[in-house]
């Protein structure tokens, strides 16, 4: 038996594929792309039994062997084995009970390619409250192969399936005998004709290299003979497929009539269709989306709050112990304002990441989430959309770039394009630390009716900006991009099912662990980039600084060694007519407004120095094009730095906010710093005209070159990602300058 097997896991969407694979995988998963294309290939292992573990590859959902769209060519390509990477050894493949006869089609496919099946039958409940009846020995005799009924949402079933996986490993070399269907009743002549050139290979194998040899990995002779073959024995590929489908649907349908028992038509409605009829009602419908969106930022928002200070108070601590213990030396501020100030901008904003991908996948796990995309077809086709334009958009409050890989979804090219180009403003999770940041500072922490916080409605009301303005953009783009192909627009809705919150938090982990991790290192990167900057320029010109500062210092030091020398005289007199009390307070007095200006004075010069490093010189470059949307030299390096990942700005300003503080300073937290914050006439910075200026500026501005990158993979050119960025910046820019003067 194999102690290293590949088992490709396939089903039919929403069959309930991703949750057998978290059952077996749990947190042993790894998220990668499939090579050429824009597909996310997830795999994770499993121990089978004492000593066996096994590698699952979890495949694109498809209903056939017969792919239209992007992912479905992904799983195709591995089960014919075309994929250079992913060879599978055996197929489990998951099957819903509740849709027998359309899962039976693809389940009947994969038996005649001949690889090892086992299959997992899932929605058995579902398929009793429907009145239906499953005889799974008799479907196993039918079909062929061992079939375990799983609830994967509850752990049912997961023994069992795990031992028919052992019993089929131990049986791999057994071809299995016959074929589902005949299908050189079809085509005999040419099937035979290529068998004799690829030994081994099943009839069923053979009809799909006849079909798809262009798009296999196969040299240019071998593409010459196949395609000799079907010329030679005028294959037809259409009528071919039109017949094997036809068959297949004939052969379900008898073992249907034997195995299962269905209920009358005229059964009372169940739950998903009484639920329905509120949810997508024509008007209740879209009042209960904005419902929930409203509620999903008000917690996100509400229950992070608690979390996210105890965090704070942590690192101002730390900061702030670590200031008073330490020597003052290079390698001290560069832990202090480097390392923990980088630390604090990532940690900060984990329970956010966490609250928000967990209540996402809630929604995804009920089935409302497809809701979503059948509710908003209609306003997608007025701009140039369509429902299925939706998915990609709402991933893209997580992240812009999965999103617009699930975008090749989308059949038509034209709805594609625009869903690309709009994707990105989608408020991603990335601008949430900023969000976060700037509200707190500008927004007063109100409740109204005793639970309704102003503070969620301002981010509600920023990621429903970013929503419009997506919209408004694809409309006037629509008008550009011209295209001829029809659309349609077919989505399966799912059954509502209870919430799996070991699933909700396995995702949650996952999801924070990325932010950690990938985030998390770019922030790390940069932070400590910045403290080098802002801690270092040219060597001339901080010395000049420094001299001048020196010199300032050096005079109110020696006023102040000349006071202490008079009160010393003072205090030798002992002249009754001399009220020495009255001088020596005198004395004081002098030494405190010295001592202050002293103070004034360094912190002056760490001012000065911060400006005249090279991150100044930066920030002092680009001011003048950003003065008049309310920003200073400091906002323009943090604006600069986002380019790399908009959450950097928090780091970005964590370590600039910190660069030059004294060390009672060090316990701040970074709200408070930024708050304190003013410019040389003595107004804040941070005041609520720059503050919503700043809000528009990263609600509609492409600071991400990731996204750029995978514009451009996904186009195939680098035209499409210079018009995003040329038009996102530019309206980025237009509207923040607008309500800074607004409101200013």
């Amino acid at each position: 038996m194999s102690k290293n097997l590949n088992i490709a896991l396939v089903g039919n969407p929403n069959s309930g594929k991703t949750s057998l694979f978290n059952s077996l995988t749990g947190l042993n998963q790894k998220v990668g792309n499939f090579p050429g294309v824009t597909v996310d290939k997830k795999t994770g292992t499993t121990n089978i039994a004492p000593g066996f573990d096994v590698t699952i590859i979890d495949l694109p959902g498809t209903y056939s062997l017969y792919p239209k769209r992007a992912d479905e060519w992904v799983a195709y390509k591995v089960l014919l084995n075309q994929d250079e990477t992913v060879k599978p050894d055996m197929v489990l493949l998951v099957a819903d009970a509740s849709n027998l006869k359309r899962n039976l089609l693809f389940c009947s496919q994969i038996i005649d390619l001949k690889i090892p099946v086992v299959v997992a039958l899932t929605m058995m409940d579902l398929a009793n409250k429907k009145g239906t009846q499953v005889d799974i020995p008799g479907l196993e005799r039918e079909l062929g192969v061992p079939i375990i009924p799983i609830n994967p949402r509850k752990n049912k079933g997961i023994a069992p399936l795990k031992k028919a996986i052992e019993l089929a490993a131990e049986k791999m070399q057994q071809i299995p005998a016959g074929d589902f269907i005949d299908i050189t009743s079809i085509a005999a002549a040419p099937i035979a004709a290529l068998k004799k050139h690829f030994v081994g290979f099943s009839n069923y194998r053979a009809v799909h290299y006849l079909i798809n040899h262009e798009n296999f990995l196969l040299d240019a002779a071998t593409q010459n003979l196949i395609e000799s073959i079907e010329i030679e024995n005028k294959f037809n590929p259409t009528k071919t497929q039109a017949e094997e489908i036809m068959q297949r649907y004939g052969r379900i349908k008898h073992i249907m009539q034997q195995t299962v028992v269905e209920s009358d038509p005229l059964q009372k409605k169940l739950l998903t269709e009484k639920l329905d009829n509120i949810l997508l009602h024509r008007y209740w419908g879209y009042i209960i989306l904005l419902t929930v969106l409203f509620l999903l930022f008000q917690s996100v928002f509400w229950v992070a709050q608690y979390p996210m200070d105890g965090i704070e108070w942590i690192f101002g601590e730390l900061g702030g112990w670590l200031g008073n213990n330490l020597p003052e030396v290079w390698w001290s501020d560069l832990l202090i304002n480097g390392v923990v100030a980088g630390l604090s901008g990532i940690v900060v904003f984990i329970p956010q990441i966490m609250i928000l991908f967990g209540l996402i996948t809630l929604l995804e796990d009920t089935g409302y989430m497809a809701r979503i995309s059948f509710l908003t077809d209609k306003l997608m086709r007025k701009v140039g959309l369509n429902g299925k334009s939706v998915m990609p958009m709402i991933s893209g409050f997580a992240c812009a770039v999965p999103a617009i890989m699930s975008a090749r979804n989308i059949e038509n090219k034209k709805e594609r394009l625009l869903t690309i180009m709009v994707t990105p403003l989608m408020s991603c999770s990335a601008r949430l630390p900023v969000y976060t940041i700037l509200i707190a500072l500008i927004i007063p922490s109100k409740l109204y009716f005793g639970f309704l916080s102003l503070q969620g409605l301002v981010m509600m009301g920023l990621y429903l900006l970013g929503t419009v303005m997506a919209l408004i953009v694809a409309w006037v783009l629509k008008w550009f991009i011209k295209s001829t192909e029809r659309s349609f627009f077919i989505l399966e809705l799912p059954v509502y099912r209870g919430p799996r919150w070991s699933n909700a938090l396995t995702t949650m982990i996952e999801k924070a662990k990325i932010f950690v991790f990938d985030a998390g290192k770019i922030i790390m990167v940069i932070s400590l980039l910045l403290w080098a900057l802002s801690t270092y320029g040219p060597a001339k010109k901080m010395q000049v600084v420094t001299q001048k500062y020196d010199a300032l210092v050096k005079v109110k030091t020696d006023n102040n060694d000349k006071i202490e020398q008079s009160k010393l005289q003072v205090r030798r007199l002992t002249l009754a007519a001399i009220d020495t009390a009255v001088l020596i307070a005198e004395y004081d007095s002098l030494l405190n407004i010295n001592t202050a200006a002293i103070a004034q004075l360094e912190k002056e010069r760490k001012t000065t120095l911060l400006q005249s490093s090279f991150a100044g010189s930066l920030g002092n470059f680009i001011e003048p094009a950003i003065r008049p949307l309310g920003y200073d030299w400091k906002i323009g390096i943090a604006l600069i730095t986002s380019f790399a990942a908009r959450e950097v700005f928090v780091g970005t300003m964590a370590t600039l906010y910190s660069v030059g503080e004294d060390a009672d300073s060090n316990n701040s937290t970074l709200r408070q710093k930024m708050g304190a914050a003013v410019r040389p006439d003595g107004t804040k910075v941070y005041d609520l005209a720059t503050g919503l200026s700043l809000l528009i500026f990263y609600v509609l501005a492409m600071q991400c070159m990731s996204t750029l990158v995978i514009v451009k993979r996904e186009t195939r050119s680098w035209k499409w990602p210079a018009i995003q960025l040329v038009y996102m910046t530019g309206l980025a820019y237009l509207l923040s300058w607008l309500v800074y003067v607004l409101v200013k």
